[in-house]
Parts: structure tokens; C-alpha cells; sequence
């Protein structure tokens, strides 16, 4: 921060530190730092001094995007950079920020419990390596929630959108995000249904069923972050591009995040189960997929007989 400062006066300076003791505080005052933040802070208030700080980005120039040029652009991205959108009421009260009663883990999952972006980014961080060794790997959004506890998993959260401060879809890639949403949501409804007959946990199924639409959200997650960018797409290539590159993107997606094998096989299984060693748990998966997709009365009949519901 010195040679920074020894080299322009004018940027803004914010210091994050785990030293709050008065000499640490006048040892930078010189400095003129913009903002002091101690450990444990809330992100909430750091993205408030960020927003008063930070200029306004320039709005781009549109380029509308054939389905050739998209997948090129999708072909581009890191695993690091893909993600899934978050739902506009659960980004808009993040951006408020949590606290007092609202810090509460029944509270956060009850807001939370429909993300997916928000299951997949906590599990993930639930069975990251601070957490090895704390029994057997997360594998539903409670869980995580209370591996982490309630600042880190608020924390976690609200760094989640900010990433996503300026990709609010609308329009078009609205209603397709939408339609997945409700989709993932509505088979988490049916999977849990038929988990609480069977007598399973219903808990790694309902996870699964939320995230199955992870690859197509992926994708309009990244269109919009390309329109961001001065692109634009037409229905009609959005649709191809859903077609063709969901699938790569859950295979990245489950690596980058290191999901559990169980939420990986329950996952799959909503579309077909394996040749061998079948669990009931991924014949209830495959049940709720194929009386969501409408299939045949001689499949779901099959399928209920298996997992022992007939």
C-alpha cells in the first residue's frame, strides 16, 4: 500500500486486516486508506464501500452471436469461470446484507433451499480441504450450513453476488433461467415425496434433483455474462447452444466443484440408471424423472415396482 500510494495519491485504498489494535490503525493513517475493514467482517459491508468507491462501468457496444461463435466463446471459459445464476430475490437480499435474527441457519436455508447456485458453491466449500476429516462428505445444503457455520456460509454467499452484480438476466434468458429453475425446483418436490414413502433420507436426493439442471443454467448464465460483454443471441442459437453444450458443462462443473459421488451418481440417475449395483435411492431419482418428463405408465409402473412403492 506505501509504494502504492508513493505512486498515486487518487486510487482507494481498502484494508482488510486481522490487526484492530490502535497502532496498527495509526501506522497506516498516512496512508489515507479509503476504508477499514478487521476480521470477522461481514462482505456485505465491504460491498456497500465498494459500491460507494468504484466508478460505474461503460455500458458495451452489442454484437449479435451466431451458434458457431457462442460454443466458440463456451469453449473458451475456464472451469473456474463457469457458474450458475443466482435467483434475482436471493441476489437482491444478499446485497442487503444479513444480520440479527436473520443469522440463522434454519433462516438462511429456508431463503436458500431453491438456489441452486448457492446448494452447489456451500457444498462445495463443505467438503473443501479446511473441512477434511469432519466425517463423511456434504452432500445437501443443510448440511453445509451447518458444517460452516453461519458468517462463513453468509460470507460465502454474498461473494457469490457480487460475482453477480452486474448479470441480471431479463427478457429472454430470463424466462429460459426461469423455466429451469422451476423445473429443478418442482422435481425436488416430487424426489422428496417419494423419498419420505420409501423411508429414505430425503436430503442428497433433494440436492440432486435441484442441480440436474446445472448445465443448461450454466449456459444462459454464460450467455448473459457474454451480453454483459457487447454480445448478443437470438432464441433461436440460445437454443442450440443449450442443446449442445449443457452436457460438457455438467461434466466440468461436478470436477471444478468436486460434488460428492453420490450427488453425481443421483444426478445421473435421473435419466438413466446403471447396468449394475442400482441403489433404491437412484431408482427413486429415476422415478421422479420419468413421471416429470410424462413417460410411459409401463415405465413409472416398473419403476415404483423397483423401489418397492406398488
Amino acid at each position: 500500500m506505501q509504494k502504492t500510494r508513493e505512486k498515486d495519491q487518487s486510487p482507494p485504498l481498502i484494508m482488510i486486516t486481522g490487526r484492530a489494535d490502535r497502532d496498527s490503525v495509526l501506522a497506516v493513517k498516512s496512508l489515507r486508506i479509503s476504508a477499514f475493514f478487521t476480521k470477522p467482517f461481514q462482505v456485505s459491508c465491504v460491498v456497500q464501500c465498494l459500491g460507494v468507491l468504484l466508478p460505474l462501468d461503460e455500458p458495451p457496444r452489442a454484437i449479435t452471436l451466431n451458434t458457431e461463435d457462442l460454443i466458440s466463446y463456451f469453449s473458451g471459459l475456464s472451469a473456474g469461470e463457469l457458474d450458475l445464476p443466482l435467483l434475482a430475490s436471493v441476489k437482491d437480499k444478499l446485497h442487503l446484507g444479513y444480520g440479527g435474527a436473520s443469522m440463522d441457519l434454519r433462516a438462511l436455508a429456508n431463503d436458500w433451499q431453491y438456489a441452486p447456485a448457492l446448494c452447489a458453491h456451500l457444498i462445495a466449500a463443505a467438503n473443501g480441504a479446511a473441512y477434511l476429516g469432519l466425517g463423511q462428505p456434504s452432500t445437501n445444503l443443510n448440511g453445509a450450513l451447518t458444517r460452516l457455520g453461519v458468517l462463513t456460509s453468509v460470507n460465502l454467499a454474498i461473494s457469490q453476488a457480487l460475482r453477480q452484480t452486474n448479470t441480471q438476466p431479463d427478457g429472454m434468458l430470463m424466462t429460459f433461467i426461469q423455466a429451469h429453475l422451476n423445473d429443478a425446483e418442482r422435481l425436488a418436490e416430487r424426489v422428496m415425496l417419494l423419498a419420505q414413502q420409501c423411508g429414505l433420507d430425503p436430503a442428497p436426493l433433494e440436492s440432486a434433483a435441484l442441480l440436474h439442471r446445472m448445465g443448461e443454467l450454466c449456459v444462459l448464465y454464460q450467455t448473459q455474462k457474454g451480453e454483459n460483454q457487447g454480445n448478443s443471441v437470438t432464441e433461436e442459437t440460445l437454443t442450440h447452444a443449450v442443446r449442445d453444450v449443457s452436457a460438457p458443462f455438467v461434466i466440468r462443473l461436478k470436477a471444478c466443484w468436486g460434488l460428492p459421488m453420490l450427488l453425481r451418481e443421483l444426478i445421473g440417475a435421473i435419466n438413466a440408471l446403471p447396468h449394475m449395483h442400482v441403489r433404491r435411492e437412484q431408482v427413486v431419482m429415476r422415478l421422479a424423472g420419468a413421471m416429470d418428463n410424462g413417460e410411459p405408465e409401463a415405465v413409472i409402473d416398473r419403476l415404483q415396482r423397483l423401489a418397492g412403492l406398488t
